[in-house]
């Protein structure tokens, strides 16, 4: 349920409010805009006497959500939720480049392309230290180590860092890193959703290989109902029948997800496609539709890449599309730092 306050009334009165909605069991969730005060009801509100709260002075209107996340809705935060990262701002107006390896694979790797990538627009910087792969037999990461190469090439760099999560156990070792990801085979790992939403960090969560936008929301709501609200969505693709692709980039996610929720939305297209010659149209694409930014896999020798290097193009061409892209950006309403 949503109630929103008319403008200008007595913060005691709205405090009343508030104390009487908590004392029927329920939690508050608060958004405060320039003109609006709106305030969401979670919990049971099927025995909330709707027309009792319209009828009160400081009440302007009294609607009912029907869908189970509620953190997450829009109609409970109407406006863009804007994310900072280190000074790095994400939804709204802004627009980031995330860019890196697939896996972190040494120190002169890792360190080389956070170099070139931030030469060439990137704002942020990937890697993979923990990996997910089909086969056990598979490059599983360097793991920890992995880690602290990444965080050498942010000291070297200055730029924030993204790296996925696999085991909550491993959370220790995320203290320095900017941006904890939530990959697409963890998304609905809801016990590890619930602890990450204690932290106080951006979790970047990626949609699962065959996940509703629904249920895909209902994994930001688990992180978000924790407290935590700093959740960047992030599109990859999903599997369907067609083999060409690794998998089928849903671009019309963007903007259903931007009528539905207030929280950033970016796009893989490296994962979406699983080829490196896909990646700049459907980067361009991706912008088209309105996404928040791009998490491009780029590995300076893509052929000796130890985790999908046909799916990572090279610096130059990362250089490229950059260039593309900022041409797009005042055309749909977007800026990068």
């Amino acid at each position: 349920m949503i109630v929103v306050i008319r403008q200008g009334q007595n913060e005691k009165q709205i405090n009343n409010l508030r104390n009487w909605i908590k004392s029927l069991g329920l939690e508050i969730h608060e958004s405060r805009g320039e003109n609006s005060l709106i305030l969401g009801l979670i919990g049971d509100t099927s025995k909330v006497d709707i027309d009792l709260i319209r009828s009160l002075d400081i009440v302007e209107s009294v609607m009912r959500i029907q869908e189970p996340y509620k953190n997450a809705n829009r109609k409970f935060h109407p406006e863009d939720s804007i994310i900072d990262v280190s000074g790095h701002k994400f939804g709204g107006r802004h627009f980031q480049y995330i860019a890196g390896p697939c896996s972190i694979e040494s120190e002169a790797q890792i360190i080389g392309i956070a170099k070139a990538v931030k030469a060439a627009g990137a704002t942020l910087l990937r890697g993979g230290a923990f990996k997910p792969r089909t086969s056990p037999y598979s490059f599983q990461g360097l793991r920890a180590d992995g880690i602290e190469l990444l965080l050498k090439a942010k000291a070297e760099t200055g730029m924030p860092i993204v790296t996925e999560i696999m085991n909550i156990n491993h959370l220790d070792l995320f203290r320095d890193v900017d941006i904890i990801q939530v990959g697409a085979r963890n998304m609905q790992n809801f016990e590890l959703l619930k602890e990450l939403g204690k932290t106080r960090k951006p979790i970047l969560l990626k949609r699962g290989l065959a996940n509703t936008i629904e249920e895909w929301l209902m994994s930001a709501e688990y992180i978000m109902s924790e407290g935590n609200m700093e959740v960047i969505l992030c599109e990859r693709g999903i599997r369907t029948f067609e083999p060409y692709t690794r998998n089928t980039l849903d671009l019309s996610a963007i903007p259903i997800l931007k009528e539905r929720t207030h929280l950033p939305v970016i796009v893989d297209p490296s994962h979406a496609s699983g080829l490196a010659r896909l990646v700049a149209p459907m980067s361009l694409a991706a912008v088209g539709a309105g996404a928040d930014g791009l998490i491009i896999e780029v590995h300076n020798q893509p052929e000796c890449a130890l985790c999908d290097g046909p799916q990572s193009i090279k610096p130059d061409a990362f250089a490229q599309l950059v260039k593309k892209i900022d041409i797009m950006l005042p055309l749909v309403g977007k800026e990068r730092d």
